[in-house]
């Protein structure tokens, strides 16, 4: 008894300390984001003294968060769709529909899991640029099919792989054709694998700077992120207003990981599980 209340604790204590580490940051930027310029200066680490608002308003109207958001919003919106368009329709051929080279199809979509941005950025930039696509919402979502397509198609794959082969070829054989044997069957029973790998192709093209940073340089485009980003600067005198913006950022992600966390860790583990 006492050697398992033991090992227990040894176990509640870091998890615990890991779990503080975790929300404290978020608890002192809301703090700071509810402080006026005057109140942070003379203790940022001291409770607000009364909820301050007009820091948010002055980050969403007057530091354009408003039209980071809109840009975030429409970039990820169109990428996540044609991610999981793509990536189902891969994952359906490559689990069952073999063909030569479909073995090393999916082995190269897996051996780019493992090709980090940076060692790409450069060509993808030249490319960008010799198509006229810098600065538009078709690059940015080009860009962001292109990176995170194998993981996709990889959760995918591994999903349809689960499903027997004689559940589509009793559907072959009673007349469908393979687009339809996609739509009325495929589709329906990899919707819990589909609303997964969504969540978190959004987390992805949410959270990502580096290539919204790349392809989307000006001010008025600019995707959240890489709008937070730049309001350091600009409120380098203003925390609270910085902090604000930070949160208003932050909040999407919040809430969908905590409405869809079942579905990250099963998207995570689908991998291991299925296939």
């Amino acid at each position: 008894m006492r050697t398992a209340r033991t090992t227990r604790w040894l176990a509640t204590v870091p998890m615990a300390a890991l779990a503080v580490a975790t929300v404290y940051p978020l608890v002192f930027t809301t703090n700071v984001a509810l402080k006026t310029r005057h109140d942070y200066i003379l203790d940022r680490f001291a409770p607000t003294p009364a909820a301050h608002w007009d820091n948010f308003a002055e980050a969403w109207a007057n530091a354009g968060v408003s039209q980071y958001f809109v840009n975030s919003l429409i970039a990820v919106t169109c990428a996540v769709v044609l991610l999981l368009l793509l990536g189902s329709m891969a994952g359906f051929a490559l689990s069952h529909l073999p063909f030569r080279g479909s073995r090393a199809l999916f082995l190269a979509c897996l051996a780019a899991l493992f090709i980090p941005f940076q060692v790409i950025m450069v060509p993808l930039a030249r490319t960008m640029t010799g198509m006229g696509l810098i600065d538009t919402y078709p690059g940015l979502i080009l860009a962001y099919v292109a990176q995170f397509l194998p993981f996709t198609i990889y959760l995918m794959t591994s999903y349809y792989s689960g499903i027997p082969a004689d559940i589509v070829d009793a559907a072959r054989i009673d007349g469908s054709s393979v687009y339809g044997v996609y739509r009325r069957i495929m589709l329906p029973l990899g919707a819990p694998a589909l609303l997964s790998v969504g969540v978190l192709d959004a987390l992805f093209c949410w959270n990502d700077v580096l290539i919204a940073l790349l392809l989307m340089p000006s001010a008025q485009h600019r995707t959240l992120m890489v709008g937070i980003t730049s309001l350091r600067g600009q409120y380098s005198d203003d925390i609270p207003t910085f902090a604000a913006g930070v949160l208003i950022a932050a909040v999407p992600i919040l809430v969908v990981y905590l409405v869809f966390q079942r579905q990250i860790a099963d998207a995570v583990t689908a991998g291991a599980t299925k296939g």
